[in-house]
């Protein structure tokens, strides 16, 4: 039984309550004349884990907080399906991720405004950066926000092993950078957190929380956007269900739908709307309401491959996580001391060169006193141990996402094509030998007991990308499926104003926007676009309330 329909009226509709929804909803709702409906498909950020930033495998493993999709196996990727997690809750991603802050470099972005999309330089994305933030570190250089929604920090847990990690760098020639968000990237030094005395900083928790009582503001959590409704070629608002609810229900908007679902949702989304590729479209069903090829396509991630090592002489978390050394570290996360509860996944950035002809750093490596069983996802070791992964900062594979029914809830195909170019292989490859060669280094030496993976047997190229393919995994920053570009380019989704081509009233204001991958993790870059979607989205509202037509940066 469906009942009758029930329509929910709405100046805009915000379809997910990631980082970018959360953004756009705060500032829209600034103007207590303009009413916005959030909805969220998970459930609200309630969980313990989440403020825990220890917590993260625990939120990563629960199916409740997760979009959980599978990758089609590749030999690139020793034919195994890859899991892909992405975050289901009030918050997004930014309730489950590894926390670490991480712009990019300026020529990511002054790329961005190469291929044609103006506005979206380095100069001009750099307040809305700064906007989102507040950081608690030094700022000679003015390039940082501190007065920002959301924190900040440097890390406040001191380690010797870690300690050595970075001696050791700066032994083999690299400079110590307090501030890779700085003006200079390259170089070794702690990891920026979102972390606020021990807690994790989410987007919900900084940007909606402090005003969630506004009048004109709704959220919705447990609901699935089903369809975006379009009437001819301008978006009306979407069709969503919820559970236990015996209506169809539909949510209006009179001015504007702005999709932040996700870079695999947003896709998939758009598909299942009509809204793609015919040829797709036709294969799952669904009648074509607007052509637009490049719908799911240009899908990029970064593709990290870890070396591990067992230790002795200094301390790692494995140890510290056992028995009474973790009664004593629950006792100062709860009192809100530094502690190993308290601080994210990587610790350390150092960001590198796979070949010294280059201008910039094309690799990342992030190091953790700390490792897993083999085989065991998420359990540490009991030995002392630790980790430095590697990933190539912008891979030239991509792929796509593909809806595979008209159903919302049947699983998509997610396909990144990792190391599909040569290229990509030969920078990670580098990567790796490199990483080796780190944690066997001058002052890391005294602590080096043996290498664990990828093994000292290991080592032809052959041998060392064979090991990547087995052991790689998705670092988890998808881009690229709606991408931007001009009204020229065949394949791009949405132009610099995020509006997509074609249609009127409907935005896309996610990660899927990205048309390449920053040299970072990708949730600041996420938040500056939430910051300037909101800014392009007042700049666009009729005076008299009315809706606004028209694509395109100068419509």
């Amino acid at each position: 039984m469906t009942g009758e329909a029930m329509t929910m009226k709405f100046d805009y509709v915000v379809v997910g309550a990631g980082p970018a929804g959360c953004v756009v909803a705060n500032r829209l709702t600034e103007d207590p004349k303009v009413s916005v409906c959030l909805i969220e498909a998970g459930p609200p950020d309630t969980n313990v884990f989440i403020k825990m930033p220890a917590g993260f495998i625990k939120t990563l493993e629960n199916p409740n907080l997760t979009w959980r999709f599978e990758t089609l196996p590749t030999l690139r990727t020793s034919n195994r399906a890859l899991v892909i997690k992405q975050g289901r809750a009030l918050g997004g991603s930014s309730a489950v991720n590894g926390m670490v802050y991480t712009r990019g470099l300026p020529s990511d972005f002054d790329r961005w405004a190469d291929l044609g999309n103006y506005g979206w330089g380095f100069a001009d994305v750099l307040p809305y950066f700064k906007k989102s933030e507040k950081w608690f570190g030094s700022n000679p250089e003015g390039l940082r926000g501190d007065s920002g929604p959301l924190g900040i920090t440097p890390n406040d847990w001191r380690n010797d092993i870690c300690d050595a990690f970075i001696d050791n760098a700066i032994a083999m020639g690299f400079q110590h950078n307090a501030d890779y968000n700085g003006s200079t990237q390259e170089g070794v030094g702690y990891c920026q957190r979102f972390i606020e005395r021990g807690r994790r900083t989410t987007a919900f928790g900084a940007y909606i929380k402090p005003v969630r009582y506004r009048s004109n503001l709704k959220i919705m959590t447990s609901t699935t956007v089903t369809k975006i409704l379009l009437n001819g070629k301008t978006a009306v608002g979407v069709a969503v269900r919820r559970p236990k609810s015996i209506l169809s229900e539909t949510i209006s908007a009179a001015r504007e739908v702005v999709l932040a679902a996700g870079t695999v949702n947003t896709a998939r989304l758009l598909q299942v709307s009509g809204i793609g590729d015919p040829g797709l479209l036709s294969k799952i069903g669904v009648p074509v309401a607007h052509r637009l090829p490049g719908v799911g396509e240009n899908l990029r991630d970064h593709y990290v491959i870890r070396t591990v090592a067992r230790v002795r002489g200094g301390t790692t978390i494995n140890e510290l996580t056992q028995g009474r050394r973790l009664a004593m570290q629950v006792l100062r996360w709860v009192f809100r001391q530094p502690s190993v509860l308290g601080v994210s996944p990587s610790l350390i950035n150092l960001f590198f060169r796979s070949d010294t002809n280059l201008v910039e750093p094309d690799l990342q490596g992030v190091f953790a006193p700390a490792s897993y069983k083999i085989g065991a996802y998420g359990v540490l070791d009991r030995a002392p141990g630790i980790s430095f992964g590697v990933w190539q900062h912008r891979p030239q594979s991509h792929g796509f996402v593909h809806a595979t029914s008209d159903d919302i809830d049947v699983s998509p195909l997610v396909q990144p094509n990792y190391l599909d170019h040569e290229g990509d292989r030969n920078v990670l490859l580098a990567g790796l030998r490199f990483a080796r060669q780190v944690l066997q280094g001058p002052v890391l030496k005294q602590y080096f007991v043996e290498e664990l993976l990828p093994g000292s047997r290991i080592e032809t190229d052959d041998a060392v990308l064979d090991y990547a393919y087995r052991y790689g995994a998705s670092a988890g920053h998808l881009i690229g499926t709606a991408r931007m570009g001009p009204a020229g380019d065949p394949m791009a989704v949405v132009g610099p104003d995020l509006l997509v081509h074609g249609l009127s009233s409907l935005r896309v204001i996610d990660a899927s926007v990205m048309p390449t991958l920053p040299s970072a993790n990708t949730m600041a870059t996420v938040l500056m676009i939430g910051e300037k979607a909101a800014e392009l989205i007042r700049a666009r509202t009729d005076p008299n309330g009315g809706r606004l037509r028209g694509t395109g940066w100068a419509s």
